[in-house]
């Protein structure tokens, strides 16, 4: 055997090895064809197939997270909004999602644009901005349940935004300004309430003592005195004194009869 025969043969066999023998990651699954039919999913590590007559398509089973352009929708109340979404799905059967679909990523993104649309147009506006866990599971239950044929499993579907339109963003400031004022004027409602009643029950005591009318007419004086140095001048009721001046008038009749 001459020297390039020899050359030969090891190039054809390098070239038979190299078209023969495939290495998949742990995360990659292989879909063999052998003369158009499926053979199965094959991987990970080393897959050796028979050159001319094996094809092979990888498949990854990790998670995709696929951005779900914004998507015109009108909701149940006539309201004209845009809402985008993200998706997280993955594949778990390789052979589906190679024989049962053409493209599933093209698929599935068309797929949840469509039902985006129909599911936010199912609701009023309050419930897309308040109830988004509701929606959110929604989608995903239509996605994975439309998706399954294709062997996806979509794990998670997440509403990003929702743009308003700037008449309506401005009737919502307006109306969130209304409803704090109408609290504000509860709280202030109540707090009147509250002192009125308050007041009443200090009302009640007084009336059943007297004398605790005078007390609290000291302690005001004594409260005025210490917060001014001007000299002010109160009125003092009688029936402060009298006390007093019962006492003199009992000092002076002692001592007539003395």
């Amino acid at each position: 055997m001459s020297f390039y025969g020899l050359i030969t043969i090891v190039v054809l066999t390098v070239l038979f090895f190299a078209s023969a023998i495939r290495i998949l990651n742990e995360y990659e699954r292989g879909v063999v064809f052998r003369l158009g039919r499926v053979i199965g999913a094959k991987g990970p590590g080393i897959i050796i197939l028979i050159p001319l007559v094996d094809k092979m398509q990888k498949v990854s089973l990790r998670t995709v997270a696929a951005d779900v352009p914004p998507q015109d929708v009108i909701t149940r109340d006539n309201v004209s909004v845009k809402v985008n979404a993200v998706i997280y799905f993955r594949v778990i059967e390789p052979v589906k999602s190679i024989i049962s679909v053409e493209n599933y990523l093209f698929a599935t993104s068309q797929l949840a644009q469509t039902t985006l649309r129909s599911v936010c147009g199912q609701a009023d506006l309050d419930e897309l901005l308040s109830d988004r866990e509701k929606i959110n599971a929604t989608l995903q239950e239509i996605l994975d349940r439309h998706t399954d044929p294709w062997g996806i499993k979509v794990a998670v579907v997440e509403l990003k935004h929702i743009d308003l339109p700037q008449e309506m963003q401005r009737a919502m400031a307006r109306q969130a300004e209304a409803e704090r004022e109408r609290r504000a004027k509860v709280i202030h409602a109540e707090g009147e309430f509250q002192a009125a009643d308050r007041l009443r029950e200090a009302a009640e005591i007084i009336q059943q003592n007297p004398m605790a009318m005078q007390l609290r007419y000291l302690q005001t004086l004594r409260e005025i005195a210490a917060e001014n140095n001007s000299t002010t001048i109160f009125p003092v009721p009688i029936d402060l004194i009298r006390p007093f001046l019962a006492g003199t008038e009992e000092t002076r009749t002692v001592t007539k009869k003395e």
